[in-house]
């Protein structure tokens, strides 16, 4: 009897969980399946674990572009000895012969990195600015749909303007200098940071609007606290996409405004004229570098935010 008592205590353990006793002393039952419902513990969300990159996946991010880079350099190569005549490989010289002259030629290399320095001063003015007045239009967008109704057709309107046709506009205006090749560069540079940016604060969640509308927060705090921490992702891409339109910007600049500083765009034109294709290609990849610099700059930025955000807890 006193076995068969026990095993009636015992609590029932076939798909059931005992949770608690009534107040006639009889035990409480709830189902298994609703067991995590009764432990707030098994509540608590789990974060998905991202694994780092392994050695193998750091390495095949270094090796494939390097393996790219020298199929290129062997098919330009092999273009320009095999393919083309002795007495056209003007058109394209090999990859030695634009270094030689490009790079290890001093004179040479002296007047491409004047030209490369003044350019990407302006193409850094012209990002700078591209940037605080970008996220401004998108930030005076987001605070209310009228807004956004009168200027963002406007910001579509400057991008589809053909620049060429209003860079000698700028030059009457403004003048031929440094100022000028900056606005350049904004006009340029600036939609895609309006656009990103008035996406990523658009973005945001409509039940953390309704939290942050539960706690009595303001239009500044909600900004603040909320939607620009939830624009960033999207910011830092639209900062991408406009550190290459900002070097384009300054190039087509240099091409029209001939006063101050030579730049890249300038030693492109005298080079053309001369036919001097070996320096003409070597500031061609300067420009592009510069591009690239500036893009993989953000694109670090970008991924010390997303670290950031991953490592938060939830």
């Amino acid at each position: 009897m006193a076995n068969e008592a026990d095993e009636a205590n015992e609590p029932v353990t076939n798909g059931t969980v005992t949770t608690g006793t009534a107040e006639n002393g009889t035990a409480v039952v709830v189902p298994a399946r609703d067991a995590r419902a009764a432990d707030p513990a098994a509540l608590r969300p789990v974060r998905p674990t991202r694994r780092p990159p392994g050695r193998s996946g750091r390495l095949v991010r270094l090796v494939a572009p390097l393996a790219t880079l020298a199929v290129v350099l062997f098919g330009w190569w092999y273009g320009s000895v095999r393919i083309l005549d002795p007495d056209r490989r003007f058109l394209l010289p090999p990859p030695q012969d634009v270094a030689r002259v490009g790079l290890l030629d001093g004179d040479n290399r002296a007047e491409l990195l004047g030209g490369l320095w003044s350019t990407s001063k302006v193409a850094l003015v012209g990002l700078a600015l591209s940037i605080v007045i970008g996220v401004l239009f998108a930030i005076v967008m987001s605070q209310a749909r009228w807004v956004e109704h009168s200027l963002y057709p406007y910001a579509v309107v400057l991008q589809t303007i053909p620049i060429l046709a209003v860079v000698p506009l700028l030059g009457f205006w403004f003048g031929f200098e440094f100022r000028s090749r900056v606005i350049v560069c904004v006009l340029v540079a600036v939609f895609p940071i309006i656009t990103n940016t008035l996406f990523g604060l658009r973005s945001v969640e409509p039940d953390l609007h309704d939290l942050f509308s539960l706690y009595g927060a303001g239009r500044v705090r909600r900004l603040v606290r909320l939607e620009l921490p939830a624009a960033l992702p999207a910011a830092i891409t639209g900062c991408k996409i406009s550190a290459g339109l900002a070097v384009i910007g300054s190039i087509i600049a240099d091409f029209f405004f001939r006063q101050g500083d030579p730049g890249i765009g300038r030693l492109i034109d005298i080079y053309r004229q001369r036919v001097a294709t070996e320096q003409l290609l070597t500031a061609l990849f300067l420009s592009s570098l510069v591009g690239l610099v500036l893009f993989w700059g953000f694109e670090a930025l970008g991924g010390f935010v997303q670290r950031r955000r991953s490592s938060r807890p939830h």
